[in-house]
């Protein structure tokens, strides 16, 4: 499921009061820092079904392959939207989708997460809770 013209804020459990840039864990990348790096060096560039599969294919270090095939095995599953991203999770980062579904990542105590929050336009969207209530 991919959202349009909507904002995902950061998770109300979140322990993050700032937007922090997710490391590499043991060396290996994370989920999170995959997704971080492929959707900040590329604002409105990709759709989450784009990120997800990217991320995939570095996370499991997959090079070569029919990508095409692969991609609609890895679809064949239902995936989690980015509502449950540990981004925005843990890590204190929005994410925007625009018009076309493609999406950016906004921090916590920007401008532009705030301006979101305020917009009209805009479909706000809670991140999922790391806990039960």
């Amino acid at each position: 499921m991919s959202y349009i013209n909507t904002f995902i804020t950061v998770s109300e459990d979140s322990p993050a009061t700032s937007a922090v840039i997710p490391l590499p864990r043991n060396n290996k990348p994370t989920i999170a820092s995959i997704e971080h790096e492929i959707i900040s060096n590329n604002p409105y560039k990709f759709t989450q079904e784009d990120v997800q599969f990217k991320t995939y294919l570095l996370k499991n270090e997959i090079v070569s392959h029919d990508l095409v095939e692969l991609r609609e095995q890895f679809f064949l599953k239902p995936k989690a939207c980015f509502r449950a991203s540990p981004l925005v999770k843990k890590y204190g980062w929005g994410i925007h989708y625009n018009d076309q579904g493609k999406i950016a990542l906004y921090g916590i105590t920007s401008e532009e997460y705030n301006e979101f929050l305020t917009s009209d336009n805009i479909r706000i969207l809670k991140g999922m809770r790391s806990k039960r209530r």
